[in-house]
């Protein structure tokens, strides 16, 4: 029978809690590292160097290919019988890290594709450094596209925290089932858990609305409609960039 006061003491458990934070901090540092390998990994498959696309193409190829939990298991057990040792911790944050990495880079890939190649010459044509027009030009509008695509991806590493339980890392779901074994409630022990993920999920969903809006402002939804002749527009502002230098 379904008990209230078994749920609520394991939803207000120290264990509990501790394990929720795990839980949040392992995401965010994956979800930062990752970011910034994916950024790595984006400007690679756009290189001149086939070699290099090669590499970083198979790369994004197995760690999308293979599952997850399969990735760190070998991580966590198959590594040191080549001589790398590494913590549960340590072996929990290079897999989720190299995993999610490969999933953004197609994210970060799009969107700085989805930024008009007119505007990058344009700028250039005004006499703008390669990383003033990618600061300045490239990244704002990139970044306001990759925003949601980033968030969901957020929202899923969250819960694919769960699966770094297997190699013993005691994040939210971990906790649970030790004290699932203690009280022999395992209804109310999953039912806890699923809300701490709801809580978690639904104020992380706030937070995207927010950097949404933010990332929105000022920009017109009509403007392509308006300026539907983007090339025109480039030409004018390398005319504008030729009178300047003259």
């Amino acid at each position: 029978m379904w008990s209230w006061d078994a749920f609520f003491s394991i939803l207000t458990s120290k264990q509990l809690l501790e394990g929720a934070w795990v839980t949040i901090w392992l995401t965010v540092v994956s979800m930062v590292l990752g970011l910034m390998l994916a950024v790595v990994v984006a400007a690679a498959r756009s290189s001149r160097w086939w070699i290099l696309r090669a590499i970083v193409g198979f790369y994004v190829w197995l760690m999308r290919g293979t599952p997850l939990l399969v990735q760190l298991v070998i991580i966590y057990t198959g590594l040191p019988q080549v001589g790398i040792k590494l913590g549960v911790i340590e072996s929990a944050l290079l897999g989720l890290v190299l995993n999610e990495a490969a999933y953004l880079s197609e994210i970060v890939r799009s969107g700085l594709m989805s930024v008009p190649a007119g505007q990058t010459e344009a700028a250039r044509a005004l006499g703008m450094s390669p990383f003033k027009v990618f600061r300045v030009v490239v990244l704002p509008q990139a970044f306001r596209v990759m925003i949601p695509p980033l968030g969901n991806s957020f929202n899923g590493l969250l819960k694919t925290t769960t699966l770094v339980s297997v190699i013993s890392v005691q994040e939210l779901l971990r906790r649970t089932q030790f004290l699932v074994q203690v009280n022999f409630r395992v209804l109310e022990g999953l039912c806890a858990a699923a809300l701490y993920f709801l809580v978690l999920t639904t104020l992380w969903g706030m937070i995207q609305r927010v950097l949404e809006a933010r990332a929105g402002r000022g920009y017109d939804r009509n403007y392509k409609r308006k300026n539907n002749s983007g090339d025109a527009k480039v030409a004018e502002s390398a005319q504008l960039a030729e009178a300047v230098n003259r």
